[in-house]
């Protein structure tokens, strides 16, 4: 009985500072600061992918999360800000945020990039409250190894996003929803 009330209290405190650690995540950083991550980390990811680079080139919006955190026991979630770049100036500041149910543990760092290939897919974006991935436009996750053979002959999708920075171990499998929500100044 004991060792099924550990588990529980574990199971508790685990969920609890995952609400903690998706909640942090809804009051926007300090603005200058996330630009210039969000900046550093899509010059990392373009010295690095050549691929990520001509997409950038060709996108008409540029998301840019520099550092999302994921983490979970069964019950998991991930959140992170960013910027939205338009002609190489931030017009706005954003949120993601996940959550995941499964066979899952562990504790993960990430940056993840959304390139937005037309103007009407980008328009879609701004004017949306909470921007549900799957839902709406298609988007292609690409790893950013795999960016490298990526090039403006073979990209055909409205969205793509490129996971760089992998930093920690979680594994597992399990359901997950994802949204992104504009952060008001």
């Amino acid at each position: 009985m004991s060792n099924q009330l550990s588990s529980i209290r574990t199971f508790f405190f685990l969920f609890v500072s995952l609400i903690a650690l998706i909640g942090s995540h809804f009051a926007v950083a300090d603005e200058p600061l996330l630009e210039k991550d969000s900046r550093a980390a899509l010059k990392t990811l373009y010295d690095n992918s050549p691929g990520a680079k001509s997409l950038g080139d060709k996108a008409k919006g540029i998301l840019v999360f520099p550092n999302v955190t994921k983490a979970g026991f069964i019950i998991g979630g991930q959140g992170g800000d960013g910027v939205l770049i338009v002609n190489d100036k931030v017009v706005g500041y954003y949120n993601t945020a996940a959550v995941s149910v499964g066979l899952q543990a562990g504790a993960q760092s990430f940056g993840y990039t959304m390139f937005f290939m037309s103007d009407a897919v980008l328009k879609d974006f701004q004017n949306s409250k909470n921007f549900q991935i799957g839902m709406g436009p298609n988007v292609v996750f690409i790893d950013a190894g795999a960016a490298k053979d990526i090039n403006t002959l073979t990209a055909k999708a409205d969205v793509y996003a490129i996971i760089f920075d992998q930093k920690g171990l979680m594994a597992g499998i399990g359901l997950q929803g994802s949204k992104i929500t504009k952060l008001n100044k």
